[in-house]
């Protein structure tokens, strides 16, 4: 979101109650977001769970997490069951999609997301967002494959830019902790961030 686009909404929503999320944000956290959907399609699919933890201080701080699981409203296939591991019977009474992600706001306020191809995750949340708050996602966006990228190119400009997250974590070595699980994908997510800023500073 442009700084022109943000004043206006600051601006408009001043007297609102999500006003909050438009404020430039001045504290240390980094906040690692990943979500299970029912499949790829921002504009068809649903999101299934939701995971994030901050970083702050150079540690994941897990024990400040934010979990959910999210009931869907429609049927997902045997495919999407073997990537996440979620059956529909565990999220049938789970909170509607735009409950859970009401409740994610409330906990994430205007911290900047990070995440792993972010601009999925946001476009998926973004299917809610403007019928809670009036506005699209305004947090600010930390991309780890693209960051990964920009260091790989400098560090390596002859080499082969494999951005598969599989391939970044052996580059970093990162262990990928309980894979296709939200929680799991966003703490390995922040661990690599970590990771990544350490060869960036070395």
């Amino acid at each position: 979101m442009n700084a022109i686009r943000r004043h206006y909404l600051r601006w408009r929503h001043r007297q609102q109650p999500w006003a909050g999320l438009l404020a430039p944000y001045h504290g240390d956290d980094v906040v690692s977001i990943d979500l299970e959907t029912t499949g790829l399609d921002p504009r068809r699919d649903e999101i299934l769970s939701i995971a994030a933890v901050p970083i702050r201080g150079g540690v994941v701080r897990v024990s400040e997490r934010f979990t959910g699981l999210v009931a869907p409203g429609r049927d997902f296939d045997i495919e999407s069951i073997r990537h996440h591991r979620l059956r529909p019977s565990e999220v049938a009474d789970a909170l509607p999609p735009r409950d859970a992600v009401r409740a994610l706001l409330h906990w994430l306020g205007n911290r900047p997301l990070l995440g792993y191809n972010i601009g999925f995750d946001c476009a998926m949340l973004n299917r809610h967002v403007p019928a809670i708050t009036g506005f699209a996602l305004p947090n600010a966006r930390l991309d780890l494959a693209r960051a990964y990228a920009a260091w790989l190119r400098h560090a390596r400009p002859t080499g082969d830019l494999d951005l598969r997250f599989d391939t970044l974590l052996d580059a970093l070595n990162v262990p990928a902790l309980g894979r296709h699980s939200a929680l799991g994908d966003a703490c390995t997510t922040a661990a690599a961030w970590l990771a990544l800023s350490a060869r960036r500073a070395a």
